[in-house]
């Protein structure tokens, strides 16, 4: 696939303090404005209230499944997932076999389901698995649980470019499978040494390729932002090379560097991190470069065609956001399996416990390995539907908002805007500053 012309365009533990970049806005995570946030949860909200609350779940209603996978061959430095190292796909049959005595468990629980529509693999590269081992996975989720066969089912799979080829986007294909998600974080060669994931540009390009022969729906490609020796110029090529490659949707994400709670981090120096002004620099050429490609931002760094049915929500005012992220309309329920899953069902919101040996232990006793939750009140159900609103770029009646001495500042900070409606919503530039914006507005 040739490339174009380039354009030149100028868990649980507390988390520091955020570091602004002012003038470029900052690159805003979804755990950053997640509500319930990790201090929400509770001890003594766990696998009971889980059940009880499938148990109390409309028959008739949707329910999202999310599948966490914590194996990964390779040992990446900017890496802040839980992953088991590990080399041998044998090493996931059990883990296997306990993620079906999870589906059971849940199951026996719910008193109907409709078939699920809404099923992402994610959590460390599920092409660490072989085919047959996710052949097998398949065939147990829709036995227990019901997949949809309907061509407007969502099916979406995180993949590292390094773990899959031809044949695994032919065989993901086969068993339903319409979206994918492709991490490239940089292309830039000393870059891609420095944080232990070489990548040529031809092996995604490969696939790229392939995946549009196949017709899968989507294509999400995601970079990432702050990494060891990162320059602006550098990022441009990137971009333009992934560009070129002519994605649905591109994602960005913020390197955040914690090596006292990421041990892969430590291999990372501290001096080879950008400073602060080039890190503005490469957000700032970043969202040039998509704005010029005719990319629209949906919010929280992703980046779609001005006709992705994501965009058009947006348009219309209908777009959602849930545990997996941006949506059409309402998120709804998710169910979360595997290590450290989250799950959603109402205004019950749970976590799974963080590691193999307890989330084994849990199965093995014939229990739910949910580890904490947190249940949300009246008021905290308003903050969500405000902070969703928000993030969502749908208007709101500052009536509905809590007093606020700062409202008018953000006005003239150009963040928010009040419409001819009456109603508050954010600017484009507003997006990229959601966490200070919240905190300004007082909404917890």
């Amino acid at each position: 696939m040739p490339v174009p012309a380039k354009h030149t365009v100028p868990a649980g533990a507390s988390s520091p303090a955020r570091e602004a970049l002012p003038g470029a806005g900052d690159l805003v995570t979804a755990e950053e404005v997640a509500y319930p946030a990790p201090h929400h949860y509770r001890d003594d909200i766990g696998a009971q209230a889980l059940e009880m609350a499938l148990a109390e779940r409309p028959a008739e209603a949707p329910l999202a499944i999310k599948v966490r996978l914590p194996f990964c061959r390779h040992a990446c430095r900017f890496c802040a997932s839980q992953c088991v190292s590990s080399r041998s796909s044998r090493q996931a049959d059990p883990y296997l076999t306990r993620l079906d005595r999870e589906m059971v468990l849940a199951r026996r629980r719910l008193s109907g389901l409709p078939a699920v529509s809404r099923l992402h693999w994610g959590g460390a590269p599920p092409a660490f698995l072989s085919l047959d081992q996710m052949s097998d996975l398949f065939d147990r989720l829709d036995a227990r649980l019901g997949l949809s066969g309907a061509r407007e089912r969502d099916f979406s799979i995180d993949l590292d470019p390094r773990e899959a080829d031809m044949l695994t986007l032919r065989h993901l294909q086969a068993l339903g499978f319409n979206r994918l998600n492709l991490g490239v974080q940089e292309l830039d060669p000393r870059v891609q040494q420095a944080i232990n994931r070489l990548q040529p540009r031809a092996l995604t390009e490969s696939l790229v390729d392939e995946a549009d022969r196949l017709g899968f729906r989507e294509l999400t490609m995601s970079l990432m932002l702050g990494l060891p020796f990162q320059t602006p110029q550098g990022l441009v090529d990137t971009l333009e090379q992934v560009i070129g490659m002519v994605p649905a949707r591109i994602r960005l994400y913020r390197y955040r560097h914690r090596p006292e709670y990421h041990r892969a981090q430590r291999a990372i120096h501290r001096d080879w991190l950008p400073d602060t002004s080039t890190r503005r620099q490469l957000l700032a050429v970043a969202r040039a470069r998509l704005d010029a490609a005719g990319y629209v931002h949906i919010g929280l760094g992703l980046y779609t065609r001005r006709n992705d049915p994501l965009a058009l929500a947006q348009a219309s005012g209908t777009l959602g956001h849930g545990p997996l992220g941006f949506t059409r309309g309402q998120a709804g329920d998710l169910l979360g399996l595997g290590v450290n899953a989250t799950s959603r069902i109402g205004d019950l919101w749970v976590r799974n416990t963080g590691t193999l040996a307890a989330y084994e232990s849990a199965l093995d006793n014939s229990q739910l390995p949910t580890a904490r939750g947190a249940r949300l009140t009246a008021d905290e159900r308003r903050h969500r539907v405000t902070r969703e609103t928000l993030l969502c770029d749908r208007g709101i009646d500052p009536a509905g908002l809590p007093p606020s001495p700062h409202l008018e500042r953000l006005l003239a900070e150009g963040l928010i805007e009040m419409t001819t409606e009456g109603v508050v919503s954010l600017t484009a530039e507003g997006h990229w500053r959601l966490p200070y914006i919240l905190d300004a507005l007082a909404l917890p």
